[in-house]
């Protein structure tokens, strides 16, 4: 058993000790290259792995915990001890970390008033029934359990939303009920009011920045109740991307190692990302300042090690800055990694999505549109049917309130589509106040016509003051010619591996390419290889979906990019014959889709 204390600085058994630590998120890596990951990050000179654990990975019903396999937290910080690393873990409700809803699941929203992020009883009921479940799983991993665990976080960037201390109080005091020992962090942004707003008494406090540390340290110490270990808990050295950016989002070498060097000679340090990872699924936050800006299915955040855990520049860089200061091992790394262009293969047969609804979800009836959140669905897609009266006609459809992109069709026939602001009269909800005056759409239908709204979730957002406005689908109504519209379908398109495989198994394919729908549709690859390899879907050619390998979602592709490619790790591919799905909602599609060694970016 050992001891980690934190007072003037940070003390193992005694011993005063450097904290150098690098962000990898466990979510956000294949298991079958944890170890990998890990190991590089000793490699580089780290002597500590940093992660959170996002409450919707592991409770996405109310009720359902899901532990194993990717989700198996556990087994990561069991392989970062057999290594020698030590572990800050970060299991706080709401993360952020560009993370669907921050981490938040999204059943909360499904509460009528529901309260996130304070002292507010229904929210705290459902937070302590989580953490009646998660906390057990970490205290044998603290280090003086006999684990590697040496600081736990509260709460993440509360500064930025509120003050309510008696809410981080309650978080601090649930955690030490359940049986954590070790010390607590607090980590806001320096900025205005945030660093000091986000403290609790006897925490110690830690700083996010990406530039300018020694200027923000010095911020941090000026606010400190005490003197504590000045510690960077997320030192940005890179960023993430959004779709539509008009190309990948880098940083400046030279700056970061000015940067890294000053806190790795005297200070503490998280770098965040070591490892960015990807954003498998339809797990991508989003941010909503003027716009809507969704993150891409890459999260390799310019981080030192790529998303497909290759060696940048950047980290050696680093590694060199760390053996000036301190005695770096060289690691064997124990996985073999191959990165294989399979080459070009086309298409064999295709669906319809309207022709396929029924196989793979079963509708709600409702006299007025549910919210994706209503209709018990937390991401994908939503389909609303409606059938107007036999001698009724369309000319005008307004949106009261809808989130985030919607697709409109008549008999299956293409209307119009619609994204963000474009929407709804009253914007979506997601900024309050800055709404923004909507668009009528003027369409002319045939008399009983029936309409199809197919609503896509592009990631709820995950910072910011709007959380609980992250509601999807449609909201309040749908006014035609003036009046709003009731009697409804909902089929709720989560597309996860049960209605993939019910696809697969019921489906309507047809594999004549020559009549191929404009509506959306889903595409049969097989990929046959000899053996598993990384490799990278390249999407030319194709608008806007998800693709599915083997079942599993890989995560959306977008025309827009900047990402142009989309990476498979290897332990996702069989030796064999591999099936592909991809789900393409425009009407623009190739004829065939091309694999490659490396990743692209515009």
């Amino acid at each position: 058993m050992h001891t980690f204390e934190v007072k003037e600085n940070f003390y193992l058994d005694g011993k005063k000790i450097q904290l150098i630590s690098g962000s990898i998120h466990y979510f956000r890596v294949v298991p079958e290259y944890w170890r990998d990951r890990l190991e590089k990050l000793k490699n580089m000179g780290c002597n500590t792995v940093e992660t959170y654990i996002p409450w919707n990975f592991h409770e996405p019903k109310k009720g359902e915990f899901l532990w194993e396999g990717w989700r198996n937290f556990e087994e990561f910080l069991n392989i970062a001890q057999e290594l020698g690393l030590y572990a800050i873990v970060r299991p706080s409700p709401y993360i952020c970390a560009e993370w669907e809803l921050g981490g938040l699941p999204a059943w909360l929203l499904a509460i009528p008033g529901m309260k996130l992020r304070c002292n507010y009883e229904p929210y705290l009921k459902h937070v302590s029934d989580y953490y009646n479940v998660l906390i057990p799983k970490l205290v044998p991993h603290q280090i003086d359990h006999g684990g590697n665990i040496i600081l736990i976080q509260i709460e993440n960037e509360y500064g930025y939303f509120g003050n309510d201390k008696s809410y981080l109080q309650y978080l601090n005091d649930l955690m030490r009920k359940l049986g954590i020992t070790v010390p607590f962090v607090t980590s806001d942004g320096p900025w205005g009011a945030a660093f000091k707003t986000g403290q609790l008494d006897e925490v110690l406090p830690t700083g996010n920045f990406g530039s300018s540390c020694q200027k923000q340290f010095g911020v941090m110490k000026a606010q400190m109740q005490k003197e504590y270990p000045l510690m960077c808990m997320e030192f940005w050295a890179g960023w993430f991307d959004a779709w539509g950016n008009k190309f990948k989002r880098k940083s400046i070498l030279k700056m970061n190692k000015v940067d890294f060097e000053y806190m790795v000679k005297d200070h503490n340090v998280n770098i965040y990302m070591f490892h960015g990872g990807t954003n498998f699924g339809f797990m991508n936050g989003s941010n909503y300042y003027a716009k809507l800006t969704p993150d891409t299915t890459s999260y390799d955040y310019d981080a030192p090690l790529a998303e497909d855990g290759r060696l940048t520049k950047k980290y050696y860089a680093f590694r060199e800055i760390i053996k000036k200061y301190h005695e770096v091992p060289d690691v064997d790394f124990s996985t073999k990694i191959e990165y294989k262009a399979f080459g070009k293969i086309e298409w064999e047969e295709s669906a319809d999505l309207f022709e396929n609804l029924e196989v793979m979800a079963q509708a709600k009836d409702s006299v007025y549109p549910l919210t994706m959140e209503e209709a018990g669905q937390n991401t994908g897609y939503i389909l609303y049917r409606t059938d107007l009266q036999p001698n009724e006609k369309t000319s005008e459809i307004i949106f009261e309130q809808c989130a985030d992109r919607v697709q409109a069709f008549e008999d299956n026939k293409k209307l119009f589509t619609a994204f963000d602001k474009e929407i709804c009269r009253e914007g979506h909800g997601m900024w309050p106040f800055n709404y923004t005056e909507g668009k009528k759409w003027k369409i002319k239908t045939d008399a009983g016509a029936t309409l199809d709204f197919l609503v896509e979730n592009l990631g709820r957002v995950n910072f910011g003051h709007s959380l609980e406005d992250q509601r999807k689908g449609i909201q309040k109504g749908v006014l035609i010619n003036g009046h709003r519209q009731f009697g409804w379908k909902h089929y709720c398109l989560s597309l996860d591996e049960n209605q993939i495989d019910a696809l697969n198994k019921g489906g309507i394919w047809n594999n004549t390419t020559s009549t191929v729908t404009t509506n959306p549709a889903f595409f049969k690859f097989t990929l046959k290889i000899e053996s598993p390899a990384d490799t990278y879907l390249d999407f030319t050619g194709w608008g806007k979906g998800c693709i599915f390998i083997n079942g599993f979602n890989i995560g959306r592709f977008w025309d827009k990019g900047p990402q142009r490619r989309l990476y498979i790790p290897a332990p996702l591919l069989k030796t064999g014959n591999n099936k592909i799905i991809i789900f393409e909602t425009e009407g623009k599609r190739g004829k065939s889709v091309e694999f490659f060694a490396e990743p692209k970016f515009k």
